[in-house]
């Protein structure tokens, strides 16, 4: 008995995730005739998390849509910027992605970030428990079921990888009140308090100062703040007219004793 065939095509944003045979228009897949919509995308690789709305015969349907013989189906990709309803807008980060992590702490965005491989399932189910969205580069990762929600970081590079998360979910920005290293907050630091931490050229050139919160790391404008305030400029150049941006986090306005903007 013959399976039965559906039409299927793919937004050009997400023809790198199938075979390259299905990526110059639309193309004959063959279903069970049990399977939602939403398996079929995945079997051909393509995350759930980067298909948008899926229309069938020019209606929207939901993944669990079982296609039809004789369907031709559209799979769109994620509008911009991508709404994430139900939790305030968090973030999660893989392994692989220390560098974004620490950029958009640099801009005041919550991003956790695991710097040591905790495997897949843990990762997802972090996600869930505390509702943030993980990013990541992994494609199996990103088809778990367990996930809350997710995003394919689809460069390798900090520089494209920050704008494309920014530009995809907007999230609020608040430049130098985040630590780079741990995610807390930071908070103004008197340096007399502080005195005692700092090396005798640095308590001499320097009287501003803050520290975080939560893991006590000191931070102030040293050799490295051209480059910081450089990034800090072009994502609020770009991104940074909502409402959420906080331009009084120029007050700590600061770097810290490490490069923690590269590893």
């Amino acid at each position: 008995m013959s399976r039965p065939e559906i039409v299927i095509s793919f937004a050009p944003e997400l023809r790198l995730f199938v075979p390259s045979e299905r990526r110059a228009g639309p193309t004959t897949v063959a279903t069970d005739g049990s399977s939602s919509l939403g398996h079929v995308v995945e079997s051909l690789g393509v995350p759930l998390t980067e298909a948008g709305r899926l229309l069938v015969d020019g209606r929207e349907v939901p993944v669990s849509h079982v296609p039809g013989a004789g369907e031709k189906v559209e799979v769109r990709a994620v509008v911009r910027p991508q709404p994430v309803p139900g939790a305030p807008l968090r973030f999660l980060l893989d392994v692989h992605l220390g560098t974004l992590a620490r950029r958009l702490r640099l801009l005041g965005v919550d991003a956790a970030y695991e710097s040591e491989d905790i495997g897949d399932p843990a990762l997802a189910a972090l996600s869930a428990a505390e509702r943030r969205v993980l990013l990541s580069r992994d494609r199996g990762l990103l088809r778990r079921r367990e996930l809350w929600a997710g995003a394919y970081v689809y460069s390798d590079r900090p520089d494209d990888q920050l704008r494309d998360v920014l530009g995809r979910f907007a999230p609020a920005l608040a430049p130098w009140t985040r630590c780079t290293a741990c995610n807390g907050r930071l908070r103004r630091a008197d340096k007399q308090t502080v005195g005692d931490r700092l090396e005798d050229g640095t308590r001499r050139t320097y009287d501003v100062f803050a520290q975080c919160a939560t893991c006590e790391r000191l931070y102030w404008r040293g050799a490295h703040h051209a480059r910081l305030e450089e990034i800090v400029a072009g994502a609020l150049n770009e991104f940074g007219g909502g409402a959420g941006t906080d331009g009084r986090a120029k007050a700590l306005n600061v770097r810290s004793e490490k490069d923690v903007l590269t590893g």
